[in-house]
């Protein structure tokens, strides 16, 4: 589970919420089910204009992405291919296939198995890299959806504050529910900007950042991949994969 991603919007909300608490204001002031239904309803109705029905769904399955760790892990992945490529230096290519099934990083299991059957080095790495290109794109759907999202609500919620002043304009003759009626007006407002900022755009920019180390874990299994089947010292395709784990924050020994 990525914490941030659960503890984020809770502190990003408890600390609006408190602030507003602070400054004499109630929790009932925040809820309005016409905003809801204008700025979601709203913004997810222009949504479907924009996305076919299937990347909809995969942009929402792609929450789990955001939820969940990159099972890229630069640092376990350059492990597991150091440890092949000492196998298959004292022992053989088809020694891999007993280690393939233990791989924790499915694009390094699938490359394995293309080599133990004999796959020539550079369809090795057309069939990778057109899976990650694939992989990629489909990311990016998922990531331009949510900064749609984010781009969108802001203005949706616009509407619902327009919406809401006209009917205040027509209590004018009611002093008593011109105030009310402004402040349910702007919560459509308060809704659609919170939805854009909390939600919307970092969950795009966080799906962004997690295909791109996705990504890199690619690159690396077909540097280690080509540096096995070419016979390459193990210390020489660390030396090649270290780049990627030392860019993660990991510590050069």
């Amino acid at each position: 589970m990525d914490i941030t991603s659960i503890v984020g919007p809770i502190c990003a909300l408890g600390c609006i919420i408190t602030g507003m608490l602070m400054e004499g204001g109630h929790m009932s002031q925040l809820w309005a089910l016409t905003a809801v239904l204008i700025v979601f309803g709203g913004t997810f109705g222009a949504l479907m204009v924009a996305y076919p029905l299937p990347d909809i769904i995969s942009s929402f399955k792609a929450l789990g992405i955001f939820l969940k760790n990159p099972s890229a892990n630069p640092a376990v992945i350059m492990a597991e291919i150091l440890d092949c490529a000492t196998v298959a230096r004292k022992e053989s290519i088809l020694a891999l296939e007993k280690k393939r099934e233990s791989l924790s990083y499915q694009p390094l299991q699938m490359a394995i198995g293309l080599a133990v059957d004999g796959t020539a080095p550079e369809v090795i790495r057309d069939t990778l890299e057109t899976a990650a290109h694939i992989v990629f794109e489909d990311a990016e759907v998922a990531v331009k959806f949510w900064e749609d999202f984010g781009a969108l609500s802001p203005t949706v919620g616009i509407i619902g504050a327009v919406l809401g002043l006209q009917h205040v304009m027509s209590v004018l003759d009611q002093p008593e529910k011109i105030g009310p009626g402004i402040a349910v007006a702007f919560v459509a407002t308060l809704y659609g900007v919170a939805a854009a900022n909390i939600v919307g755009i970092p969950v795009g920019k966080k799906l962004k950042r997690k295909a791109v180390i996705d990504g890199h874990a690619r690159a690396m299994v077909v540097i280690g991949v080509e540096g096995i089947l070419t016979g390459m010292n193990p210390k020489v395709i660390e030396q090649k994969l270290a780049i990627f784990v030392h860019g993660h924050g990991e510590e050069k020994h």
